[in-house]
């Protein structure tokens, strides 16, 4: 369930910046690369949360 809101997420506000960016600059808004760029973020945030670690260093101490 988690990478499916994950993608759902990542696909609502990648095409809203795409839009928002679009508007901007004044070019002409594209729904097939937003939705390609989303993809694509998701599954660089799936391969970024799979590289760091979820347990603390054990150097580190709790205050």
């Amino acid at each position: 369930m988690q990478y499916l809101m994950t993608l759902v997420w990542s696909f609502l506000l990648v095409t809203m910046l795409n839009y928002v960016v679009s508007s901007v600059l004044g070019a002409q808004f594209n729904f097939t690369t937003g939705a390609i760029i989303s993809v694509i973020f998701t599954v660089l945030v799936f391969i970024i949360s799979a590289i760091i670690p979820n347990e603390p260093t054990p150097d580190a101490e709790h205050h």
